[in-house]
């Protein structure tokens, strides 16, 4: 799927109740979309824009880095996935924010597709308690740990996303 700046994104808020996973869960994919909302309607030269120099944080790298960490965590680290990431070949997740000249189409198929391995090793996965390597800490991490860390790690950037759109066209909001 390539990215059209004219889809509008629809988001489904999280229930107020419901068991644990299907909480943590839907507000992870809650978190999705808002990245997906900030760059809605922007051209190619817009989500490459970067916030101010040396920096080189702009939405589109964002869409980048969160790809490598989808793919990080669900399928290297939960489902044991040999694998590369998928702008750095020598392991460098700075190497994602890298977005000056990346291709925009290639950057959200990327992400979306990474999603959907998540999404499917989640669902495959049979409870919260199951845990995955994290070599880099040579620990187990359960799923719970892991979908509350994606929830905090898009929350984080979807406020860098919240500064990096209202300078590019004055839109804020959630």
């Amino acid at each position: 799927m390539t990215y059209d700046p004219s889809v509008t994104v629809e988001r489904t808020d999280p229930p107020l109740q419901g068991s644990e996973r299907t909480i943590l869960t839907t507000f992870l994919d809650w978190h999705r979309d808002t990245l997906a909302v900030k760059c809605e309607g922007l051209s190619g030269d817009q989500l490459r824009r970067r916030s101010m120099p040396p920096s080189t944080l702009s939405l589109l790298g964002l869409v980048r880095h969160m790809a490598e960490v989808e793919r990080t965590w669900f399928r290297r680290v939960l489902a044991g996935e040999t694998i590369p990431l998928v702008y750095s070949d020598a392991g460098d997740f700075q190497a994602a924010y890298q977005a000056e000249g990346a291709d925009v189409d290639e950057a959200f198929t990327n992400w979306r597709a990474e999603i959907e391995h998540a999404r499917r090793i989640e669902a495959g996965t049979p409870d919260l308690d199951t845990t995955g390597y994290q070599p880099k800490w040579q620990e187990q991490v359960s799923l719970r740990w892991v979908l509350v860390h994606m929830i905090e790690e898009y929350a984080r950037h979807n406020g860098h996303a919240d500064f990096l759109r209202e300078g590019i066209d004055g839109n804020t909001g959630e």
